[in-house]
C-alpha cells in the first residue's frame, strides 16, 4: 500500500476506536444517538461479526427517538452494573473480572495495562475507573493509531512500526485475551439490539485489525 493510504488507514482505525471506546465508557446521550442515527454504516464488511454488530445497531437506531435514551441508558446499567450481587451479575467492563481466578477488580490485568500506559507516556485522564476497563483498552488503541498515523504522515516508518508492534501485542496480550468473554456476557444480559450489535461489532473490529496488524507488520519488517 501506498504511505498516504497507509496514513488514512491509520486515522479511520482511530476514529473507529474512538468511537467504540465513548460508546463503552458512558450512556448514550441525546446528541451522540442522533450522530449515530447520521451515520451511514456499511452493508457488507467481509467479517460476519462486524457485518452482524452494524445490522444490529442500525436496526435499533432506524426505530429510535428521544425516549430511546431513557432506554439505553437502563440496558446501560443493566447490561455492565447489573445488581452487584456477584461477578456475574452483569457484563462488567474490566479485563480483570474476566482474567482473575475469582472474577475480581484491581487485579494482575490492571496492573499491566497500567505498566503499558505508562512505558507509552499515556494517562487515563480524569475519568475515575480502573485501567483495564474496555474503554480505556480501546482508547489506547485509539491514540496507538493516531502516532502511526503521525509518524507515517513524516516518513518515520521505523517509529510507526513500533507503535503497530505496541498496538498488535496489545490485542494479542489483553482485548482477545478477555473480549469474547465480555461480549458473551453482554448478549446474556443486554435488552436492547443497540448493546448487542456493540459487542459484536467491537470483538468483530479487534479481531480484524488484529490480521491487518499482523500483514501490515510481516511486510513492513521484511
Amino acid at each position: 500500500m501506498e504511505e498516504v493510504n497507509l496514513v488514512d488507514l491509520m486515522n479511520r482505525r482511530a476514529q473507529t476506536y474512538g468511537m467504540l471506546a465513548r460508546l463503552f465508557r458512558e450512556e448514550v446521550d441525546l446528541e451522540t444517538l442522533r450522530e449515530l442515527q447520521g451515520m451511514r454504516f456499511p452493508a457488507a464488511t467481509g467479517s460476519p461479526k462486524v457485518d452482524e454488530g452494524y445490522h444490529q445497531l442500525f436496526d435499533y437506531l432506524k426505530g429510535a427517538w428521544e425516549d430511546s435514551v431513557t432506554e439505553l441508558a437502563v440496558d446501560y446499567v443493566r447490561t455492565f452494573i447489573g445488581h452487584g450481587v456477584n461477578g456475574y451479575s452483569a457484563a462488567y467492563p474490566y479485563e480483570s473480572v474476566y482474567t482473575s481466578e475469582r472474577r475480581l477488580l484491581m487485579q494482575e490485568a490492571r496492573a499491566e495495562v497500567l505498566a503499558t500506559l505508562r512505558e507509552n507516556e499515556l494517562k487515563r485522564g480524569t475519568w475515575n475507573e480502573a485501567e483495564d476497563h474496555i474503554a480505556l483498552e480501546l482508547e489506547f488503541m485509539q491514540r496507538m493509531a493516531l502516532r502511526a498515523a503521525e509518524a507515517l504522515a513524516e516518513d518515520a516508518e521505523d517509529e510507526a512500526v513500533a507503535y503497530l508492534r505496541t498496538s498488535y501485542e496489545f490485542m494479542e496480550n489483553h482485548l482477545l485475551n478477555w473480549l469474547p468473554m465480555l461480549v458473551t456476557d453482554m448478549r446474556l444480559h443486554s435488552k436492547t439490539l443497540f448493546y448487542q450489535g456493540l459487542g459484536q461489532l467491537t470483538l468483530g473490529t479487534v479481531e480484524e485489525d488484529a490480521a491487518v496488524l499482523r500483514e501490515l507488520l510481516d511486510s513492513m519488517e521484511e
